[in-house]
């Protein structure tokens, strides 16, 4: 595989190096490859905002995450497991030291809820639009636009926007193949009129092994969306249906790594090692369970050297529907209403194989799930006038989330046959551990006035919300239960933007958010115990930020680019302390414990050379560290975090990429760098320093179809290089190695042959 990482390096690099002697000026727009910018640095924008096109998307392999291609852009930190960066226990996504539950995700507006894998308010992107129909990511650092439909984004938004069906009837359609027997199809039909009803269909496909041990990553996805005038109004529909299927790989912990190494994985494919490996962890009473087989002895099987070190089993199931209906229109001259509705409706479980909990008739390992069931329904409006050099927009938010999660138990058939796939939903729990019916209400709104004197644009607005949570027990199992409620009728923003010519200006901005609390028995304030809920209810806040941002851009036909720094002062932090083994699902212990300060630069550009090479570059320097040690109700400390960098917070972030795209041929080569990483509170324990280098080389063949017809390689982590891809899937402690890490996957390697008509 290292001889394919240098052709095709070379091959990039070789289709390059000619174009790049040449002192050429850069070519008019609508030549090939350079027909419209990938990446636009925010321009007027009072913040620090970039988006990226869907060129930058179909660059990628197909089935990318769009998650994963913005990882290019300053203060991302992405993170997943397998190379579409798809895997849902694996990913994760930070800003500027900011987790994904403190960022705001929306597609076409429609709010898509705080990222969490035991998802209780919305859904990942993923499972929401495939990546072919995704038209524009915008992706602002910071806390992000007041009007998005979010209460949560106290370090920034993801807006993701679906592409207009264009008028005519056109197929596009795309197959890959490639590592680990993956195979991807894509279909998707346009129809219509250009300035008539037009709408597109289309279905996806993905069925791929792990890259290591045995089990699937499945899906598919079904996407429509139409777009009617009528007169000067314009109505709009979305609907998607995602059904995913993903088995998972063993969490690891440092120890492990060195002990077994990063290709080590549960034990699918043998079930009588998993019944041994219980037994004898009944035995040595560290399970809690009742020995079913004193002869298994005491001693487990070479390597193998606890009970957590493999499972049998695990996966993530998620069956999402979401649709929408939207109205935008002119009410007068300067004046436009926009309105939008939307459901979603998701059934989900994530299995795990326990030692922990034995079936009934004596096979030492169960079947834990943590199901999920949402049913949300929501509107949002804007009205927004031109008023002299006043754009005036007043925008607001309802949502009724009704959702329910429960932690049950499933029998295996016998100790030869476990009877059940951690493929397929499970039916008939022995028990139930606990199960609580959700009620959320959020209202939010907001009224931003956009100012132009001259050359400055001003922005000045507030957004408040309301957000009441309500957990009502089926089984309380000694969970939270109760109400609390978040409210902050105020959080303002100002910023300016002053343009010194055509191509440079400057920006600057101060944004107050604060993060409602969720309603979920796996996370947030509901996740601890009654008893500690009862205690802290009265004294619990929600977690603020107050973010103070400068910065420049420059804008030309040969160079784009911005550089930034802030300054957050986030308070009011929440802690939840995971105990135990995270099979166990013990609550966490919660509480507020002060203050972070984050301090950081950035700088992002790209340089058009002419000829189709471009490149781009972008670097991120971030502190981000606790203002105050952890201390439990007496005020003796539990954690000494004072100084300490957050976790999961690289210092350090750079990315380079060199792109070549003329005359059918194109290619890319990407170099994505991330400093350590700590996964304590007490900065103990971290993984290193990583360097990764993804490629791409495909051609354009025009056969007098209305497309050319495309084949493209992908490379991902071309030089086969072993690291750790995520930390804290497990969550963090406060000190000690934790088996809360999950490797990176190896060099993966995916041809496609693309199609339109």
């Amino acid at each position: 595989m290292r001889t394919f990482s240098i052709f095709l390096l070379a091959s990039v690099a070789a289709i390059a190096t000619p174009v790049a002697a040449q002192d050429t000026p850069a070519p008019a727009e609508g030549e090939a490859g350079e027909d419209s910018e990938i990446v636009v640095f925010g321009r007027g924008e009072t913040r620090q905002v970039q988006e990226l096109s869907n060129k930058d998307l179909t660059i990628l392999a197909p089935g990318t995450s769009p998650l994963k291609a913005i990882e290019k852009l300053p203060s991302v930190n992405f993170q997943s497991a397998d190379p579409f960066g798809t895997y849902e226990w694996s990913q994760r996504v930070s800003i500027r030291g900011f987790n994904q539950n403190q960022l705001g995700f929306t597609l076409d507006g429609i709010p898509l809820g705080d990222g969490t894998y035991g998802n209780n308010n919305g859904l990942h992107i993923s499972r929401a639009i495939t990546s072919e129909n995704i038209g524009v990511t915008r992706v602002s650092q910071g806390a992000g636009s007041i009007g998005t439909q979010a209460t949560n984004n106290l370090g920034g938004t993801l807006e993701f926007f679906s592409l207009d069906p264009k008028g005519g009837f056109g197929v596009d359609a795309n197959v890959t193949y490639g590592s680990e027997e993956t195979k991807r199809a894509f279909v998707r039909i346009s129809a219509g009129s250009e300035d008539g009803p037009r709408g597109f269909v289309s279905y996806a496909y993905t069925d791929a092994n792990k890259w290591k041990g045995l089990g699937v990553q499945r899906s598919q996805m079904i996407n429509a969306k139409g777009v009617i005038p009528v007169g000067d109004a314009v109505f709009d529909a979305y609907f998607s249906f995602s059904d995913r299927v993903e088995q998972d790989y063993q969490d690891l912990s440092l120890e492990m790594i060195n002990r077994l190494g990063y290709n080590w994985d549960n034990i699918t494919g043998d079930y009588a090692l998993a019944v041994r490996i219980a037994d004898i962890g009944a035995n040595r009473g560290e399970t809690g369970a009742t020995p079913f087989n004193p002869a298994a002895g005491l001693v487990y099987p070479a390597p193998i050297a606890t009970v957590d070190d493999a499972y049998f089993d695990a996966s993530g199931l998620r069956k999402d529907v979401v649709g929408s209906f939207g109205l935008t229109t002119p009410l007068a001259d300067g004046i436009e209403f926009r309105i939008k509705t939307y459901y979603h409706d998701n059934t989900g479980q994530g299995t795990w194989y326990t030692p922990y909990v034995p079936s009934p008739n004596g096979v030492p390992i169960s079947v834990r799930t943590t199901e999920y069931d949402i049913q949300r329904g929501g509107v949002f409006a804007s009205l927004s006038a031109e008023m002299g050099d006043n754009h005036l927009t007043v925008g607001g938010w309802y949502e009724h989330n009704d959702s329910t999660q429960a932690r049950r138990f499933y029998g295996l058939a016998s100790r030869t046959d476990p009877g059940r796939s951690a493929r397929n939903f499970q039916r008939n729990p022995f028990f139930s551990q606990w199960a609580f019916d959700f009620n959320t209400n959020t209202l939010q709104y907001y009224v931003q006035d956009k100012l132009t004197l001259g050359n400055a644009t001003i922005n000045v607005g507030w957004k408040g919300f309301q957000v009441n949570n309500e957990a009502v027990p089926i089984i309380s199992g000694g969970r939270a239960q109760g109400n609390i409620r978040s409210r902050d009728w105020f959080q303002p923003h100002v910023g300016v933007a002053y343009r010194l010519s055509d191509k440079a200006e400057l920006f600057g901005g101060f944004t107050q958010v604060t993060r409602a609390f969720t309603s979920s028995s796996t996370s947030g304030p509901f996740s601890t115990t009654l008893a500690g809920f009862n205690a802290l209810k009265s004294t619990l806040k929600p977690e603020e930020s107050d973010t103070f941002e400068l910065g420049a851009r420059y804008n030309d036909r040969r160079f784009n680019g911005a550089l930034g720094v802030y300054y957050v002062n986030f308070r009011n932090r929440l802690l939840g302390v995971q105990t135990g083994a995270g099979i166990v699902g013990n609550p966490t212990i919660l509480q507020n414990v002060g203050g972070v300060r984050s301090i950081g630069f950035e700088a992002v550009g790209d340089v058009r050379l002419g000829r189709g090479l471009t490149l781009f570059a972008s670097y991120s320097y971030n502190d981000t560290t606790y203002r105050d040690d952890v201390v439990n109700a007496l005020g003796a400390i539990i954690a000494r975090t004072n100084g300490k960098t957050v976790v999961d917070t690289p210092k350090h972030l750079l990315r380079g990429e060199i792109a070549y795209d003329s005359e059918g041929l194109f290619g890319r080569v990407g170099v994505n760098y991330m400093s350590e990483r700590f996964f304590t509170y007490e900065n103990d324990q971290s993984v290193p320093a990583r360097a990764l280098v993804d490629a791409t080389l495909g051609y354009r063949f025009d056969l007098g179809l209305s497309k050319p017809i495309e084949i493209q390689i992908n490379a991902t982590n071309l030089f086969d290089k072993k690291y750790v891809a995520t930390i804290g899937s497990n969550g963090f402690g406060n000190r000690g190695d934790n088996q809360t890490l999950l490797a990176g996957s190896p060099q993966q390697v995916f041809a496609t042959v693309k199609v339109g008509f």
